[in-house]
């Protein structure tokens, strides 16, 4: 067991809300830059179960938005490993040597998560940014969640892709697109977020994933693989892992609204290798950077296992 002493995130506005993110019932697990102003404690106690549904199994979809308007390019190479990072945690599914296995141990009315993951496939859309929905101090355009929100189903529409809340969407954005969920800004209040369109078996989960890669609070500085992807991996392994255990923020947290992945944000426990190169998760063979997740059974952050 490893002891959570990391960041923990501007947590889920869930029953209480939290400090960094009061009143955003859609916006949850915000994973905090690490020049936001709340700074963690381990406490709050243990997740609590509130009810609502969680992911036996998931189906993951990645939507790389290259705006035709939009001149700053994703790093080649940065999709493919991304990519790669989600099949490899449904190559892996059922094994007990990485984070996702932490998620096994909580259940709803249905029964309990499975570590059963799919990757479905990913698209590039090319489709212009709208005009700025909202301003914020770390970039030149902002799109507001209802803009993000609106992109995702009209991407998953003409795709024919499916919709249940069994199934995530996974949207990144170009480096230098700000985003807000309504007073917390990408890249100076959050790195990620995840949150949901609809309700019940027919909701849309979604997390919105800004460009990590060099921006200061959202890089860990880790990157094991050498490429741009490898900062964006971090939070997206934090994102998910919140989705499977409330997807709809009304399943599993603390008494203050931190879900599994807020307790334990910026924290990677034994890292193997030095400098940037260095890695915490080996995954269908390949070295990865990806924070520790909360157990319960543990009463602490956890590298594998439970």
């Amino acid at each position: 067991m490893l002891a959570a002493t990391a960041v923990v995130a501007a947590g889920s506005a869930q029953a209480t809300p939290s400090p960094t993110n009061p009143g955003l019932a859609h916006a949850l697990g915000l994973v905090p830059t690490l020049h936001a102003a709340y700074r963690p404690t381990s406490g709050y106690g243990q997740l609590r179960y509130h009810g609502g549904p969680v992911m036996h199994t998931n189906t993951v979809y990645a939507i790389y938005w290259q705006p035709s308007n939009w001149s700053t390019q994703m790093a080649s190479g940065y999709s493919t490993l991304i990519n790669r990072f989600f099949a490899d945690v449904a190559a892996d599914s059922g094994k007990t040597t990485n984070v996702y296995d932490a998620a096994t141990q909580y259940s709803d009315g249905s029964g309990y998560v499975t570590y059963r993951s799919t990757f479905a496939g990913s698209t590039t859309d090319t489709d212009p940014l709208p005009a700025s929905g909202c301003s914020d101090s770390a970039t030149k355009v902002c799109l507001t969640d209802a803009q993000l929100q609106a992109e995702i189903e009209s991407v998953v529409s003409r795709n024919g892709w499916p919709v249940n809340s069994q199934t995530e969407y996974f949207l990144f954005t170009a480096p230098g697109v700000g985003s807000c969920a309504g007073s917390s800004c990408a890249f100076t209040d959050y790195c990620a977020y995840h949150s949901w369109i609809g309700s019940g078996s027919t909701a849309l989960v979604y997390a919105n994933q800004p460009y990590a890669d060099g921006v200061s609070g959202c890089d860990a500085g880790y990157h094991p693989n050498g490429g741009q992807g490898d900062a964006t991996i971090n939070v997206v392994s934090h994102e998910h892992n919140e989705s499977i255990t409330d997807e709809q923020g009304n399943a599993w947290y603390d008494l203050f609204g931190y879900e599994d992945g807020d307790k334990c944000a910026w924290s990677w426990g034994a890292i193997t290798g030095s400098g940037s190169a260095g890695y915490n998760q080996t995954i269908n063979g390949h070295h990865y950077i990806a924070q520790l997740e909360y157990s319960n059974a543990s009463r602490g952050c956890v590298q594998s296992g439970r």
